[in-house]
């Protein structure tokens, strides 16, 4: 009489016919290890090249190799060993990380790093120096590409008394506007205005300071989530 066969009987059976040892050299990890570092670095120099933002942080770039370097000795282990791929599965699902990226650009290299230590791990170079190169391209080309009109914050303050029309002069000076913010206290008034201006000509500001009534014109540079 034939007993019947579990699902623990079948698992058995079939991590019995695999091989669990090692099939990487200490020359093949080497020459992982350095395409990583390679491709790794060619990311540092294109993130602190194409840079934005308000403040560059050393520390993220250098993270961004490691993070290539760390993820490419992952990718060699999982492909390498089973057993071990099952229980790094299993170690990186609790994984929780909780660092605020305050630039969306900053996740995009974040990826970046993963996608090349992935690939260079799996012994894709082919793919992880030539997807490197052409998204470097497309970074550089579109860092380099800056719209005619820069967007501004025009912040000025006058008295109310002096019952000045501050919108109709910026529409004589710069046309299209939008009002931020309007804020009065003590017969003062802080207007608060995103402005586009044509070959950061910021002239009309020293009108602005001049008219009766005002007591200071600040504008500053602004791209939607910080003013510099």
């Amino acid at each position: 009489m034939n007993e019947a066969i579990g699902f623990q009987d079948i698992v058995k059976k079939s991590f019995a016919n695999l091989e669990f040892s090692s099939t990487l050299s200490t020359s093949d990890i080497g020459i992982v290890l350095f395409m990583t570092f390679f491709t790794g670095m060619f990311i540092f120099f294109i993130y602190k090249k194409t840079f934005q933002g308000v403040l560059y942080t050393q520390s993220y770039n250098v993270s961004l190799v490691m993070v290539a370097i760390v993820t490419s000795l992952i990718i060699m282990t999982i492909s390498s060993n089973f057993v071990l791929s099952l229980g790094m599965v299993g170690a990186l699902s609790i994984v929780r990380f909780r660092t605020a990226i305050k630039d969306s650009m900053d996740i995009v290299f974040m990826f970046w790093a993963i996608s090349i230590g992935i690939a260079n791990g799996a012994g894709f170079f082919k793919i992880s120096v030539t997807g490197s190169v052409f998204i470097a391209v497309i970074l550089l080309i579109l860092t380099k590409y800056k719209s005619v009109s820069a967007p501004y914050l025009f912040i000025i303050n006058y008295h109310d008394e002096a019952h000045i029309d501050i919108i109709d002069y910026i529409k004589q000076e710069v046309g299209t506007y939008n009002l931020k913010a309007k804020t009065v206290a003590n017969d003062n008034v802080e207007l608060t205005i995103e402005i586009r201006i044509d070959n950061d000509d910021t002239s009309f500001v020293n009108k602005f300071s001049k008219l009766q009534g005002v007591k200071d014109a600040v504008l500053v540079s602004y791209n939607g989530d910080y003013v510099s």
